[in-house]
């Protein structure tokens, strides 16, 4: 038994919740004891890797003799999970072979691209998540010494619906949700699970023969990439968000020949100050900085007194397109270039282009090493 205490309500803290291959879980042990036992089951204990107990409320519970259904809600705490309050349903049934044949059923994807941990054809239920549900269902069978196969499908009604505020159709998950979670819990604006999908993402790209991927900070600069390079496909669009050095890392360690970058000025200014984790609470715009690379490229005493006293790199940015200094833009993505190949420690070709928020290109460079 775990010394882990799971967090008193406090509401100056994040709520976190639980994975929906926890929830999964949970549903399928619950499902199994009511095959097993005819017998309504309301609450499902279950292990989790996070490495304590955790009890799930079980509803719509629904038995023969021969197979029983249930759910439970899947509850993502205070993160904003697509997948908050989806019902998380499995179904068991007796089949005339052994073990435990495990798929997913309505709203759970399947598998269509190569580089993702499951196999092409198979139900988006990960790694972790099988292991969980295999484990929680071998448990009961054995508890009621019975010797008999047992086949388990996961469903998630309006999962196909839920699926496309997700990045799934882009990994080649089709028809539903994946069901995740290493850790069975959620851990509220969570940067490792942010993390986690870079990587998956690179990996299909990857699988996918792309030598070179396009890494944007979000939708609006993604779709503006992609403008910029229709002769890619879609497998190389990925959105980094604030995890500059992260992804060019990982970019390097997959493979790639190529990294291009594509944002705008708020956060690329940063890229050029040698800044790879640009969110807003990590590091300030440096004036002092875009004062340097303005004078660089020709401009007046007075222009750069004036960027000095900006409030952000979109005012700067302004100021120096009104006085006509184009060559501002090229310097900055020039230095955004040499800071990412020192970061990674080069091996690749590093491509930087700034946007403005309508997507036309502000400055555009390109450096290998």
């Amino acid at each position: 038994m775990s010394d882990f205490v799971e967090p008193e309500n406090n509401p100056k803290e994040m709520r976190h919740g639980y994975t929906t291959g926890a929830c999964a879980a949970a549903a399928a042990k619950a499902a199994v004891m009511m095959l097993a036992t005819q017998i309504r089951v309301n609450e499902s204990t279950i292990w989790l890797p996070a490495g304590f107990f955790h009890t799930f409320t079980i509803i719509d519970g629904e038995f023969t003799a021969d197979m029983a259904q249930c759910a439970t809600i899947k509850d993502a705490g205070d993160d904003p999970d697509a997948t908050h309050k989806a019902r998380i349903v499995a179904m068991a049934g007796w089949t005339d072979g052994s073990g435990i044949e495990l798929d997913g059923g309505v709203g759970v994807g399947r598998v269509t691209k190569p580089g993702l941990p499951i196999p092409v054809g198979e139900a988006a239920i990960n790694p972790v998540p099988r292991r969980m549900i295999r484990k929680e269902v071998q448990e009961v069978l054995e508890e009621y010494g019975i010797d008999r196969g047992v086949k388990v499908v996961i469903s998630v009604p309006g999962g196909e619906e839920i699926a496309k505020k997700t990045l799934n159709g882009r990994l080649g998950i089709v028809g539903g949700i994946s069901i995740l979670g290493t850790r069975g819990t959620v851990v509220p604006f969570s940067t490792s699970a942010y993390k986690a999908s870079i990587i998956q993402a690179m990996q299909v790209a990857r699988a996918s023969g792309c030598t070179q991927v396009v890494l944007t900070t979000g939708g609006s600069s993604e779709k503006y990439a992609m403008k910029l390079n229709p002769e890619l496909s879609e497998e190389a669009f990925i959105q980094m968000g604030d995890f500059v050095g992260f992804s060019l890392q990982h970019a390097k360690r997959l493979g790639m020949r190529t990294v291009s970058l594509v944002g705008m000025i708020g956060k690329f200014s940063k890229v050029a100050q040698g800044v790879m984790m640009v969110h807003s609470k990590s590091a300030a715009v440096d004036f002092g900085f875009l004062a340097k690379a303005a004078a660089e490229t020709g401009a007046s005493p007075e222009l750069q007194e004036a960027i000095l006293e900006c409030n952000t790199a979109t005012q700067a940015a302004d100021l120096v397109t009104e006085a006509g200094l184009p060559g501002f833009f090229d310097k900055l993505c020039e230095y955004a270039c040499r800071h990412c190949l020192e970061h990674i420690g080069g091996g690749v070709t590093v491509e930087v282009v700034l946007v403005t928020m309508k997507g036309e290109i502000l400055g555009r460079e390109q450096r290998s090493g």
